[in-house]
């Protein structure tokens, strides 16, 4: 897994618009490129600074959404920005969301646990 990592100062009072914004343009089109996976917003509102953090299957398809769609999300968004966002890639490590963590489902085995000689069933 692949996370693009966004920094954005935004405008004074500008917070409000920028998330209807986000939520009305940005994601759906983010929900349309390949390998996009799921997107985190940070942010406290009424301040002026946000941290988007995108998550994709390949550094390949983060790429190729930074070369192609991404130019156009910001040009949605200048009216909010103040600046140029800083954009840094890294690969994902480690994360406790399980659906980030998993790569594939692991199946449900029973823990077999003696007492008294006899085996007990646990999580069955």
């Amino acid at each position: 897994m692949f996370v693009r990592n966004v920094s954005i100062q935004l405008k004074p009072n500008a917070h409000t618009e920028f998330n209807g914004t986000f939520e009305q343009e940005i994601l759906p089109t983010l929900r349309k490129q390949k390998g996009f996976e799921n997107e985190l917003v940070f942010g406290v509102p009424g301040a002026t600074y946000v941290t988007a953090i995108s998550f994709w299957d390949t550094k390949e398809n983060a790429d190729a959404y930074g070369a192609s769609a991404y130019p156009e999300m910001l040009k949605k968004m200048s009216k909010f920005i103040e600046g140029t966002p800083k954009v840094r890639t890294a690969e994902l490590i480690q994360s406790t969301f399980g659906q980030i963590a998993v790569t594939a489902a692991l199946p449900i085995v029973p823990v077999v646990a003696p007492i008294d000689s006899k085996p007990v069933v646990l999580n069955a």
